[in-house]
């Protein structure tokens, strides 16, 4: 018996691709820093048959301590802002590049749930860091759903917005 996947499931591969085929036309490196994905990007990036030829490395920086030893946030923002918030998506976009051979870096930070999640940051709430060459991004999002949903969102979100930014 086969299990068919759903639209949402094959995308993820198809924007991988593309993100894949962006990076090597340009000779760019990506490097990924998550925290509420716990490393889905990269491992949908490292799916990819010949993904070492674009992909330098991902950090999983879930904990704050992480956030500080590993990509270099500042305690002092983390703990006047929280880890989910615009200045920590910024700073770990920040030290991802700094801490890698690459010259493109994604970051992720949010509130997954099904707890954490309070109203100035509700469950679903998920800020990006973007950096390609010249330029950083940051920007907020709210997706809905269970925490495997806000994750899946937020793992095709970064993707699609990284194609964007590179094309």
């Amino acid at each position: 018996m086969t299990q068919s996947l759903s639209k949402e499931e094959l995308f993820t591969p198809y924007l991988c691709g593309l993100v894949a085929d962006l990076l090597q036309i340009k000779g760019l490196k990506l490097v990924t820093a998550e925290s509420c994905t716990g490393g889905m990007i990269s491992a949908a990036c490292t799916d990819l048959a010949g993904s070492s030829n674009w992909f330098d490395r991902g950090f999983v920086t879930y904990s704050n301590d992480a956030k500080t030893e590993l990509l270099g946030v500042e305690e002092r923002l983390l703990r006047r802002a929280g880890a989910v918030c615009e200045g920590v998506a910024r700073a770990m976009v920040e030290g991802a590049l700094a801490h890698s051979h690459a010259q493109v870096a994604v970051a992720v930070t949010g509130v997954a749930g099904p707890t954490g999640g309070s109203p100035a940051k509700p469950v679903g709430t998920v800020w990006f860091g973007f950096a390609v060459p010249g330029q950083v991004v940051t920007e907020k999002c709210h997706f809905d759903g269970d925490r495997a949903q806000v994750r899946a969102a937020t793992v095709r979100h970064a993707l699609a917005r990284l194609v964007e930014l590179l094309g």
